[in-house]
């Protein structure tokens, strides 16, 4: 019997995030970086600079203390 195999998907709340770079330290893949814009808040924020490189292990949204960081199945 085969496996099923899931897609996940990684989303940023970037007016949530406070960009405190736990999420891009944590990273085993180095595929999240700060953005060069800011959000409403006046804030630089993460983004997914490297989205074929997440493997959507979900590190990120651990170590996110904002909750701004969903991993989700991609559909």
């Amino acid at each position: 019997m085969a496996k099923k195999t899931v897609k996940l998907k990684m989303n940023i709340d970037i007016e949530r995030c406070k960009g405190c770079l736990l999420c891009v330290d944590i990273c085993p893949q180095k595929a999240l970086a700060m953005s060069s814009k800011v959000n409403k808040r006046g804030l630089r924020y993460a983004v997914l600079k490297y989205p074929e490189k997440c493997t959507g292990c979900g590190l990120c949204a651990l170590m996110c203390p904002d909750c701004s960081i969903t991993i989700e199945e991609d559909k």
